[in-house]
């Protein structure tokens, strides 16, 4: 079952009926994509950061990517720093695993990561660590009032589609 702060959220964007709930975990990048029977890379997940203020900021990025230290700096001028998973729940109002980049608790900026434009739709989490939604990039975008499209990941294979 889907958050109900994310459920209400895209209730409001008249989406709410697409959300997936499984009976099995889809906490991680390989569990999501194996109760939906997609690739891997497929998997919208999103990564909680510190940002320069102390507060927080998400990326949210293909499933097969990994995050470039360098470019993370160069993007964002600090160093990539995960938020523990404490400040996860209180900056986010989403558990580890289910970390969505919509119906936060606290007003965070969200970028999107390239990696993700290379497929028609993606599968981010929708606020529990059972829950997932298909979404075009462009919705995507819309849903979680992104700031903008970054390059701040490395090790994709451009060829996946």
């Amino acid at each position: 079952m889907a958050s109900g702060r994310v459920r209400t959220y895209l209730q409001t964007l008249q989406y709410e009926e697409h959300i997936l709930t499984f009976s099995e975990s889809t906490a991680t990048v390989e569990q999501a994509a194996n109760a939906l029977n997609v690739i891997p890379a497929r998997i919208a997940k999103t990564l909680a950061f510190y940002s320069a203020d102390g507060a927080a900021i998400l990326v949210v990025a293909a499933g097969d990517a990994k995050m470039d230290n360098a470019a993370f700096k160069a993007a964002f001028q600090i160093k990539a720093k995960m938020l523990s998973p404490e400040d996860v729940l209180t900056y986010t109002g989403h558990p580890v695993g289910g970390v969505c980049p919509f119906a936060l608790a606290t007003n965070m900026p969200v970028f999107l990561d390239i990696s993700l434009q290379r497929f028609q739709t993606v599968f981010p989490a929708c606020g529990t660590a059972n829950s997932a939604i298909e979404l075009t990039c462009e919705q995507l975008k819309q849903f979680s009032n992104a700031k903008d499209w970054v390059n701040v990941c490395k090790a994709w294979d451009p060829q996946l589609k």
